[in-house]
């Protein structure tokens, strides 16, 4: 399986195991429950068609197969013999495809059988062929995918006249919607009839909007004969008219309102069935001659009749269909689809498959946008990061190298003071991450003690007068002048610490907004995943787990984003009150020893 694959990967090469065609880089397992939970088959059934229903929930590989999915390879439980199918649509951009596969044999007794699908052949030609799908005996298979319906059986039984209103959404792919007035009819042909040697067989999906009156839904009728298929109130009938011979099977209890429902009719050896949901709801005695006229969808032939509702996959068989074959199809047809299996998906053993590269590739687009922000948030945090650090390094080794020589001044404070011009409280120019603070000398760089040095020598200048030119000012100072100059070098580094923790800001954005994000991307993800199920109505862990998996990457490239960005923020906090710190003790000396020299 391709899910326990990918994870195994992770350690080892895949499992080896046997390849239909080397080819083709993937499989998926499918599997048939026949057992009371599924289909309840007992017999076996030949040449039924079974719809695989596809989405991503579980089917999360769309981007392995080709746009078109002209790479679809079906093969039997042999791992051998291809098996015929065709696609009815495949949409890669919202991840759903409805695939039919003519599977030769489904035997009650052997639970478990399986088919493959195989992909992931990019040069692989188209190989659909919708007419083998369907064996000789089906003479008539509308599917409405198309702007018109279209039979897609080998007879070519196209309407030949259809006022009905096409849906692109329905329970298979498209649908068809009736109002009471409108019908599709089919001409007569020699497949279109009922043989009373051999019977036949008419089924549809239906969804009636209301209990209304008599209701076909489909009808084959002739000059005083008919086989109709039909909907009483709510109640699903199916008659027989044959000459002078009137039979007719009445359902044992009504349809449930504006729910899908599998109808079928079957007659063969003066029998007449009808089957509800796959299981057999009434049945009649009757004897049928030959009826070969104009097959009606919807109504009658006397635009009579009309049905309101939906339908969907409209059938006809010159045959009468076995009761497991038609549990068969309405049991692997509908929304629930209890007799198909969705197993794990493996790979070529030649391949490796890294399970993170897989649960990328199941992100949807919504996530790429959220990840997409995060990572734009992650770059410009280790912008900051990095410029910051190299920044505080340069102010610490300007600060100690200031403070070795300041340390062994003996006199006068002032005197490692070089500038003679204020130079201001401008910044240098420079990147808005990364302020640099002016020195004021080129002996120490990126020094902010320097700086408050500076701003305190600048203000005894101005408060001191001199002896003669270019002497010290040895005037006394009064404890009012000395609280000034506290005073202004408190300001000083007050700016300097402002300019010191600049750009943090978006630090703490980075930390706070990242897993917001993140947890945005994951929940809008699990959204679609459970909207992808709900639409294809199949809920299993192999249904769930794929998106879900996607969906939370976006929260690890959240969480990504946020747990460098707060150690980063928290170290270069640190370092910054370690310089804040160092600054404020300095302060302190520098006002006691000027106060020293200075006050009488």
């Amino acid at each position: 399986m391709r899910r326990l694959a990918v994870v195994m990967s992770l350690l080892m090469p895949a499992i080896s195991q046997a390849w239909w065609n080397d080819e083709w880089n993937f499989r998926k397992e499918i599997s048939f429950d026949l057992t009371s939970a599924g289909a309840a088959i007992t017999g076996t059934v030949q040449d039924v068609p079974v719809l695989i229903r596809l989405h991503g929930g579980n089917f999360g590989y769309f981007n392995d197969t080709k746009p078109d999915a002209s790479d679809f390879r079906f093969v039997d439980g042999d791992d051998k013999t291809p098996l015929k199918y065709h696609i009815e649509r495949f949409d890669a951009v919202n991840q759903l495809a409805f695939v039919w596969v003519r599977v030769p044999r489904v035997a009650g007794a052997s639970n478990g059988q399986k088919i493959y699908l195989y992909y992931g052949n990019a040069k692989a030609p188209a190989n659909g062929d919708a007419a083998g799908t369907y064996d000789k005996n089906q003479a008539l298979v509308l599917q409405f995918s198309n702007a018109q319906p279209v039979d897609a059986t080998a007879y070519g039984n196209q309407p030949s006249a259809s006022s009905a209103e096409v849906t692109s959404a329905s329970l298979i792919a498209g649908g068809v919607k009736f109002n009471g007035s409108e019908s599709i009819k089919i001409p007569s042909s020699a497949s279109l009839r009922l043989v009373p040697s051999s019977g036949a067989t008419m089924s549809a999906w239906v969804r009636q909007d209301a209990p209304g009156g008599d209701d076909y839904v489909m009808a084959l009728q002739d000059q005083g004969t008919e086989l109709v298929l039909g909907v009483r109130g709510a109640r699903p009938y199916a008659r027989l008219i044959g000459g002078a011979a009137r039979g007719e099977a009445l359902a044992g209890a009504d349809m449930s309102a504006a729910a899908w429902h599998h109808l079928a009719a079957t007659y063969a050896g003066g029998k007449l069935i009808l089957y509800v949901d796959g299981a057999v709801s009434g049945s009649a005695n009757a004897l049928a001659t030959e009826i070969a006229g104009q097959l009606t969808i919807g109504g009658g032939r006397d635009a009579d009749h009309g049905f309101t509702g939906e339908m969907d996959e409209v059938q006809f068989s010159n045959v009468a269909r076995s009761a497991d074959w038609l549990t068969a199809a309405a049991r692997s047809q509908g929304l629930q689809a209890p007799l198909v299996a969705y197993g794990g998906d493996a790979q070529r053993e030649t391949q490796k498959v890294s399970y993170f590269k897989v649960t990328l590739q199941n992100v949807t687009a919504d996530g790429w946008a959220v990840i997409g922000l995060l990572v734009v948030m992650f770059v410009v945090a280790v912008f900051v990061m990095v410029g910051k650090a190299l920044y505080l390094r340069q102010v610490f080794r300007g600060n100690r190298k200031f403070l070795r020589d300041f340390d062994k001044l003996k006199g006068d404070p002032t005197t490692l003071d070089r500038d003679e011009a204020d130079d201001g409280d401008e910044a240098l120019e420079g990147s808005p991450f990364m302020p640099h603070i002016e020195s004021g000398s080129d002996q120490y760089p990126m020094s902010t003690i320097y700086r408050l040095y500076h701003h305190g020598v600048q203000e005894i200048n101005g408060r001191v007068s001199a002896k003669s030119a270019g002497a010290r000012a040895v005037s006394a100072l009064s404890p009012q002048a000395i609280e000034a100059i506290r005073a202004t070098m408190d300001a000083s580094m007050v700016r300097m610490t402002q300019k010191l923790a600049s750009s943090m800001v978006l630090l703490t954005i980075a930390i706070a907004g990242g897993p917001f994000l993140g947890l945005l991307g994951t929940v809008v993800g699990v959204m679609i995943t459970f909207a992808a199920i709900a639409a294809s109505g199949d809920v299993n862990v192999n249904s769930i787990a794929p998106g879900i998996a996607a969906a939370l990457v976006a929260t690890v490239a959240g969480l990504g984003v946020a747990i460098p960005s707060l150690f980063g923020y928290n170290w270069l906090n640190t370092r910054i009150r370690e310089i804040n710190a160092d600054m404020r003790v300095f302060v302190d000396e520098f006002v006691s020893r000027v106060a020293e020299r200075y006050v009488d």
